[in-house]
């Protein structure tokens, strides 16, 4: 019903994704927490592969924040394990279906199993040319504009770079996203509203769709959804109606 109605024309072509709600799933269905989890990974595959057969050229997922590692040590060695299973199973998937597995965060503090396994994934996807699936791990929008800053004062301070020739530009250069356009659409379940330190400064004109559906339930009609949602909306980055309506013609 909902995919008859998008239109292929008008496809973002970068979504964002928060992906909020296992928990709450888990305790709604009187499982623990890693049972959300798990059921979070099938909705990952399903949304992964409708977004590359609709043609979208990068999906970027939030799947485990720099903050996530506050939590209790127990649900963070289980989330890491299954990380590790996921991206061991999905590879040969990824293979079938052209995907090229790309990452973003700080992997250095990922166990060092974790560490080779998506290494290994990016390096056997390396060479598709269909969707870019985009995980953040160990991710935080802050976390990554502190690095970019820092690598552009040693630049400066090298005499690499002259700070009057620091911009929008260079500044997107040096972020962990660096080749990666920003999202058109940012995507978050569960009915929180905010973006929780993710693609701040990608996402200064993202268009941001809301909904109360938890992770585990959002089915591809809930994706598809979003995306007629997004067509419906006018894009003027800073412009008024009237001057994109100008351009246009």
């Amino acid at each position: 019903m909902y995919k008859e109605t998008i239109d292929r024309e008008r496809m973002p072509r970068h979504v964002a994704i928060i992906m909020d709600g296992n928990g709450r799933w888990a305790k709604s269905h009187g499982l623990a927490r890693m049972f959300g989890h798990r059921q979070g990974v099938e909705t990952v595959h399903r949304i992964t592969e409708a977004a590359a057969e609709l043609g979208i050229r990068y999906l970027t997922l939030y799947a485990f924040s720099t903050e996530n590692w506050n939590r209790p040590q127990q649900e963070v060695d289980a989330l890491m394990e299954l990380l590790v299973d996921t991206i061991a199973k999905e590879t040969e998937t990824l293979m079938k279906n052209n995907v090229r597995l790309l990452t973003i965060g700080d992997l250095n503090r990922l166990p060092q199993k974790a560490q080779d396994k998506f290494r290994r994934c990016m390096e056997q996807t390396a060479g598709n040319t269909g969707l870019r699936l985009v995980i953040a791990l160990s991710y935080s929008a802050r976390w990554e504009i502190i690095r970019a800053a820092r690598k552009l004062a040693e630049e400066v301070q090298s005499g690499t770079l002259r700070v009057e020739d620091i911009d929008e530009t260079t500044v997107s250069e040096h972020l962990t996203t660096s080749g990666i356009p920003d999202p058109d659409l940012l995507i978050r379940t569960s009915g929180e509203q905010r973006i929780s330190n993710f693609l701040l400064w990608q996402a200064a004109y993202s268009e941001l769709y809301f909904t109360p559906c938890l992770w585990p339930d959002f089915t591809v009609d809930e994706f598809y959804k979003a995306l007629i949602d997004y067509q419906g909306r006018e894009r003027r980055f800073g412009k008024t109606s009237e001057q994109l309506n100008t351009n246009k013609g």
